[in-house]
């Protein structure tokens, strides 16, 4: 079952939009804030997102941009800015398609699937990670080395760490969030597990040749 991330501020053509698309089997996920969309299309992993462009505080193509510099999810423009300059910057900034409201249940579908085959088709990855030197990807479970092309298998436990230090690269993730991804609470979790699960990412990495990738921040977190 595909994964679809909905970005849209209006209520109502949000709820029309999962209601087409959970009819036709998909799995749907959307955001209701706009201040963090990156980093919640990342962490909800999905296979391809819908993206307004007209959002509150923000600009879909600034979004479709940051996206584009940490992933190669899918991208489809769902929107009322129906200019050519709206439909050409789109892309310039890493759509992958244009739907202009209001648009036909059918032809999103449509759209919806068919970029689902060409990316399946094409052998491209929509799960893919890329950060300072290291790719990780997602459908794989693989950590690369950009500079030397060595790859290795992760762990589910040292996957999930490490999607979530991408995903929030440049941030410290508490040790609780952290824990809160691994095992759906921070609570009866003993506190050294999580380091022994770092520890563990740490010389798992090492084998590939990346040292000193993670960053602990005493009493506060992580980050990469």
């Amino acid at each position: 079952m595909a994964r679809i991330f909905v970005v849209e501020d209006d209520a109502p053509i949000r709820n029309e939009v999962i209601e087409v698309l959970e009819r036709q089997g998909f799995e749907v996920s959307y955001c209701l804030t706009f201040d963090r969309v990156v980093d919640d299309i990342l962490a909800a992993r999905p296979d391809l997102v819908l993206l307004d462009l007209t959002l509150p505080g923000t600009d879909g193509q600034l979004i479709c941009r940051e996206l584009r510099q940490q992933s190669d999810i899918p991208v489809i423009v769902l929107t009322s800015r129906v200019t050519e300059v709206d439909e050409v910057m789109s892309m310039t900034m890493g759509a992958d398609d244009f739907i202009p409201k209001p648009y036909s249940a059918r032809v999103l579908v449509a759209r919806v699937q068919a970029l689902l085959r060409r990316v399946q088709g094409s052998g491209e990855t929509s799960h893919e990670l890329v950060h300072n030197g290291v790719s990780l990807d997602l459908s794989r479970s693989t950590a690369t080395a950009v500079d030397t092309g060595r790859s290795i298998e992760l762990t589910k436990n040292e996957m999930r760490i490490l999607s979530l230090l991408i995903g929030h690269a440049g941030t410290i993730v508490s040790r609780e969030a952290i824990m809160r991804d691994l095992w759906d609470s921070d609570a009866f979790v003993d506190d050294n597990t999580l380091t022994v699960n770092i520890n563990r990412l740490r010389a798992t990495l090492e084998k590939i040749g990346i040292t000193g990738y993670l960053t602990t921040h005493r009493g506060r977190g992580y980050s990469v």
